[in-house]
């Protein structure tokens, strides 16, 4: 580098200063220059334990998994009157704006800012089963140099996840984390389940990672921001090099070593569903005494076509389940005999599948290794007792990731004959980026039917973006309209209703009102207010909560319902 003498530099940088000066003083501007925004949060990626962070009554946690990037996260539990908050007081510039983010995981997570110095801010989810952005912006008042950003849940509600919190804006001072260094390429690349059209992928997450490439034969194909994907699109019996990359706002890293992955062979196509009938009745099963008749699965009239029992129970094992008959509460039904009824049934052309959650259900999916299990773990009760497939009812949110690679897994296993139902809750279905519809989505080359909730729910959006109330014809119609809008085959998509006004809190409906929906959406009568742009013919049918609360009634749902479903066009 050339250097300037001492005399030149001197009266170089004096008059520097003089037109610097002026330009500030301009019509009475006057100040200092603004640096470049930083992220004035400490250890948002809680990389660092809980340093830097203070919960609420001890319920913060760090844990390893589920994390949105790196190696850790925070976990904070609600209990009695605590919401399980989380703060950090961060140092920030009087009169400056501020973004505030972060990625969260579980029911009802609120993120905000207090004491700003001119109005606080907070921003919430009421669900996110899989990572999902909050962000919002806050100003500082004249006088302000700190703030307190917060997480917290809610009361009554299960544990949430937090990770990659951020605080943009001028340094107040405290600085930030360190400038973030381009990631290690993830190792542990491994692949699992694979269909005539898809191969699913994992990983090892790399520390400081936002993000990961995946790549085929070379190519960039898609993206991730958890350490696993799906890759689909893929030809029949063929295969396939992949690797993959982890990222972050320094850079992309080097590939990951290369793992092959081959598709099966092409067994013919069509939706899943094995032998159920183009038009058909979903009954649920009660494995317990809860006022309504106790039954036996021969109990169980012949308008059923798919019978799911309910429930398969938790184990200590991440993600894997177990059945136990309940026998004492059943009246003395041995196991002997439940297995021998699943056998008559099916002689009789029904399907008896086992269901997975329920409003008590705990069951979690949200990593390889417990997809594995649950996979594992409902084959292995297929085998035993012979259910015919599962049924997906977790009420508390699934991971669509993690889901769909346990039940690709276990489409694998058990062939194309496997049942696959799914019975989400209102909120779960209103748009195809809600992780119940990925997961329908993701698995409909195999899925039978999307049974969903249309009780215990308030009023929803339609299909036209208008709000109906439940309990009518039309919330029924506009609802079941979101699904056949978004990519469900009309095959895949039945009503679920209580069988009477026992079977839910809320939302009960006469059978004639659920036959009048059927007619609407398959024939364009019968309809209320809204008429569906279009009729879909192959509908699958209807289901109810449950069999037990329909003979309760002396079985007047399947009996008004069921020969209506089987006459359809």
């Amino acid at each position: 580098m050339d250097r300037a003498p001492l005399a030149r530099r001197s009266w170089l940088g004096g008059a520097l200063a003089v037109i610097a000066a002026a330009a500030l003083s301009v019509a009475g501007l006057t100040g200092t220059a603004q640096a470049a925004d930083i992220d004035v949060a400490k250890n948002g990626g809680f990389e660092s334990g809980l340093s830097n962070w203070t919960c609420s009554a001890g319920s913060g946690a760090v844990v390893s998994s589920p994390v949105h990037s790196g190696s850790a996260a925070l976990q904070a539990t609600p209990s009695g009157q605590d919401t399980a908050q989380c703060t950090q007081t961060v140092a920030v510039q009087p009169n400056s704006t501020y973004t505030l983010s972060s990625w969260v995981q579980g029911s009802y997570v609120y993120l905000g800012a207090s004491g700003t110095g001119t109005t606080d801010v907070s921003t919430w989810t009421p669900g996110a089963s899989s990572w999902s952005q909050l962000s919002t912006s806050f100003r500082t008042g004249a006088s302000t140099t700190s703030v307190t950003v917060y997480t917290h849940g809610w009361y009554g509600q299960p544990a949430y996840y937090a990770d990659d919190l951020t605080v943009l804006g001028p340094d107040g001072g405290g600085g930030g984390d360190p400038t973030p260094t381009v990631p290690a390429a993830p190792g542990g690349l491994q692949v699992g389940s694979v269909t005539k059209s898809s191969v699913d992928l994992s990983w090892s997450p790399s520390s400081g990672a936002t993000g990961y490439n995946v790549y085929r034969d070379g190519s960039k194909i898609q993206s991730s921001t958890g350490a696993s994907a799906t890759v689909s699109g893929l030809s029949a019996s063929t295969s396939y090099q992949f690797q993959v990359t982890a990222t972050n706002s320094a850079g992309e890293s080097a590939k990951s070593a290369a793992v092959t992955g081959q598709t099966s062979a092409d067994s013919g196509g069509g939706t899943g569903g094995g032998s159920v009938p183009k038009h058909a009745v979903t009954g649920y099963w009660q494995n317990f005494n809860n006022g309504a008749a106790v039954q036996k699965l021969s109990d169980v009239p012949a308008d059923y076509d798919i019978i799911a029992v309910a429930f398969a129970d938790a184990t200590s094992t991440p993600g894997a389940v177990s059945f136990t008959l309940d026998s004492a509460g059943l009246g003395g039904y041995t196991t002997d005999q439940f297995k021998a009824d699943i056998k008559a049934k099916q002689a009789a052309g029904k399907s008896v599948i086992i269901s997975i959650g329920g409003q008590n259900g705990t069951i979690s999916v949200s990593d390889s290794t417990s997809a594995t299990n649950f996979a594992n773990s409902v084959y292995t009760l297929m085998q035993e007792y012979g259910f015919n497939g599962v049924d997906i009812d977790l009420e508390n949110g699934v991971n669509s990731t993690y889901m769909s690679q346990a039940l690709k897994s276990l489409s694998a296993k058990a062939g194309s004959g496997l049942v696959i139902t799914m019975a989400p809750q209102t909120i779960d279905m209103q748009s195809t980026s809600n992780e119940y519809f990925k997961t329908a989505l993701n698995i409909k080359n195999i899925l039978t039917v999307v049974n969903m909730q249309y009780y215990n729910s308030g009023s929803m959006l339609g299909c036209d973006g208008n709000v109906y109330s439940q309990g009518t014809v039309d919330f029924l119609t506009a609802l079941a309209c979101i699904q056949l809008q978004g990519g469900l085959d009309p095959s895949q998509v039945g009503l679920g209703v209580p069988a009477s006004t026992s079977g839910a809190g809320s939302g009960y409906v006469s059978p004639s009102v659920v036959n009048n929906a059927l007619d609407c959406l398959t024939k364009g009568t019968g309809c209320g207010s809204f008429k569906p742009s279009k009729t879909y013919p192959g509908l699958r049918g209807a289901m109810t909560w449950s069999t037990n609360w329909d003979a309760t009634s002396g079985n007047a749902w399947s009996r008004a319902v069921g020969p209506h479903v089987h006459a359809l066009p």
